[in-house]
């Protein structure tokens, strides 16, 4: 699947965000190392900490269907800036993908494409946490 398809499917899932409170819409297209497609929105709630971001509702919809090697995931926003993933999401994304990619877009159609290590250099890790991989 190319970017420019993988940009598109986020770019629907955009449309289903739920953010009445920032009006800021993001939406996520997953892709496994199997080729199948999972989408996600940013789900907003009147107690911030329970907002869900849409990279993260993506891969936790595919884990919940038996999914866990991820290849690339797209991120787009409503923006006239590319959305970069935050902090949460790139741990999330290490877990799942740590050799997989980020694609990231403006509203003038550049593509920003990096692997999750380069945004994330030292993730948290099983090792970190005293346990061998």
């Amino acid at each position: 699947m190319t970017n420019e398809q993988l940009i598109s499917i986020a770019m629907d899932a955009m449309k289903r965000a739920y953010c009445p409170y920032s009006e800021f819409r993001v939406g996520a297209a997953l892709i496994t190392k199997t080729g199948k497609v999972f989408t996600g929105c940013n789900i907003e709630n009147a107690s911030f900490g329970a907002t869900v971001c849409a990279e993260r509702t993506a891969i936790f919809k595919a884990v919940s269907e038996g999914f866990v090697n991820f290849q690339k995931i797209a991120i787009v926003s409503d923006s006239c800036d590319a959305t970069y993933p935050c902090g949460i999401c790139l741990q999330v994304m290490n877990e799942f993908m740590p050799d997989g990619s980020i694609v990231l877009v403006d509203k003038f159609g550049s593509v920003i494409e990096r692997r999750v290590s380069e945004f994330l250099p030292y993730a948290f890790s099983e090792v970190d946490n005293g346990k061998e991989k």
